[in-house]
């Protein structure tokens, strides 16, 4: 058997029965995705690069991008907008009536990261030093001695919006083990103190670290009035393991979940019937969704009654779309760990390339309810596709998603679901090859039906 990328292919003149065909038609298939989801990821090192690069995708596809300050066509299509560092793109099928129910597909495009403070420029003892803030939970030992680049938008005093992202820049270096002889006993990371990576060697007073990334996006730093800039790990996504189960990149949560959803939007483009699908992309989950392009804010219901009024539905008619509409909130989970198993329940063990969770909270931190739970068993069992359920030890934390949020303000009945992970919020996450391409396929029956 010859290898690729670490799954096993018959010779040439090897003879292979059809369940084996199967297994290794399934394999190309979770090789196939979870290598083009590595390249979505590789292209989006923050929020805005992200919503960017899937609206390349959907131009590709066919989709139109629309102006929120502009009239939009009534008729049905493939569309979508832009928000700031959130996306949401849809499609109305033929048959679409102004009380047709709306599938909506819940994500968030931005990670844990290091944002970049006003007087970006600082430094010490002759080094160069970027002045960050940290942004969300990141695990901020992950992030010591990797090679990091700076990636976000600048916006020039005309009120134009520029992308621009470096090449590996900076590194949070780690104190040798000679002058802390007690590292790996207690690993103590001070924010302030320790978490300035360093980008060279010079006088803080004569370096401009704005000015770099102005240069990169071909502006002069006087035109730039504003920035949002991030730190973003560089290395490419990677499959390994004995036979190429796992694979491991960075930003998985939770651009996994919005790559399987463009995926799925692109299989349903053109639709003649079925409900409206919605991929809604937010911003700022991390740092929990409050502004103009998380799912706290208006965005999501902007959107909907906006496609709502193109399809001549007046207020009772929307009540009665959104009655009859459901969002499947896709966000990653946790896999158990293995050396840490009494943090997880029990009873509920989730592992990688067991298919996706269906999150479980009684407190309602995940709004899945037995309906939602049904509904998500009914869409794997069409797509022939297995998933774990996830709930979390009573003694620990929950963590939460959009789902609350979208069912809080908008009323539509939502289940909670998402990749299982270990490492989550490290500056590399690892998953299972399997699981990214199952949740697409579910997500693309759910977009069908």
């Amino acid at each position: 058997m010859r290898t690729r990328q670490g799954w096993l292919f018959p010779a040439r003149g090897s003879t292979t029965s059809v369940v084996g065909l199967d297994r290794l038609n399934a394999m190309t298939s979770a090789v196939d995705h979870i290598t083009d989801l590595g390249a979505y990821i590789g292209a989006s090192p923050s929020s805005f690069h992200a919503v960017h690069e899937a609206a390349r995708r959907l131009d590709a596809a066919g989709f139109t991008r629309l102006d929120e300050a502009a009239e939009w066509p009534a008729d049905p299509g493939n569309r979508y907008i832009i928000r700031d560092g959130a996306l949401i793109a849809w499609v109305v099928p033929v048959s679409a009536t102004p009380t047709t129910g709306f599938h909506i597909l819940g994500a968030h495009t931005d990670s844990p990261s290091f944002k970049l403070k006003p007087k970006a420029t600082v430094g010490r003892n002759g080094w160069l030093q970027a002045g960050v803030e940290v942004y969300g939970g990141p695990l901020l030992n992950s992030w010591l001695d990797r090679e990091l680049c700076l990636a976000g938008r600048l916006v020039t005093l005309d009120g134009t919006e520029h992308l621009v992202s470096t090449e590996p820049m900076l590194r949070f270096p780690q104190l040798a083990i000679h002058l802390d002889r007690q590292v790996n006993e207690s690993l103590k990371l001070d924010k302030q103190q320790h978490m300035n990576p360093i980008w060279g060697i010079g006088n803080p007073s004569e370096a401009d670290l704005l000015g770099l990334l102005a240069e990169k996006a071909g502006l002069r730093a006087e035109d730039v009035g504003g920035y949002d800039v991030v730190v973003a790990d560089t290395q490419e996504g990677r499959i390994f393991g004995t036979e190429g189960e796992f694979f491991a990149a960075g930003r998985m949560d939770n651009l996994s979940s919005v790559h399987a959803g463009l995926e799925a939007l692109v299989s349903v483009a053109g639709a003649k019937d079925g409900p409206i699908a919605v991929l809604a992309a937010f911003d700022h989950e991390e740092i929990g969704s409050a502004s103009r392009s998380g799912a706290a804010g208006p965005i999501l219901d902007d959107i909907l009654n906006r496609i709502s009024h193109g399809l001549d539905a007046g207020p009772a008619e929307m009540k009665r779309a959104f009655a009859d509409s459901v969002c499947v909130s896709a966000d990653a989970g946790h896999a158990v760990h293995p050396n840490y198993s009494e943090r997880h329940d029990p009873a509920n063990h989730p592992l990688l390339n067991g298919g996706p969770l269906l999150k479980i909270n009684a407190n309602q931190r995940y709004a899945t309810d037995a309906h939602g739970a049904a509904m998500w068993a009914r869409l794997c069992r069409e797509a022939e596709v297995p998933y774990q359920e996830f709930v979390s030890n009573n003694v620990m934390p929950c963590g939460s998603t959009i789902g609350p949020l979208t069912a809080t303000r908008l009323g539509i009945r939502t289940v909670d679901v998402g990749i299982p992970l270990l490492s989550m919020h490290s500056v590399r996450e690892l998953c299972g090859v399997q699981d990214p391409v199952r949740l697409a396929r579910v997500v693309e029956r759910f977009f069908s039906v």
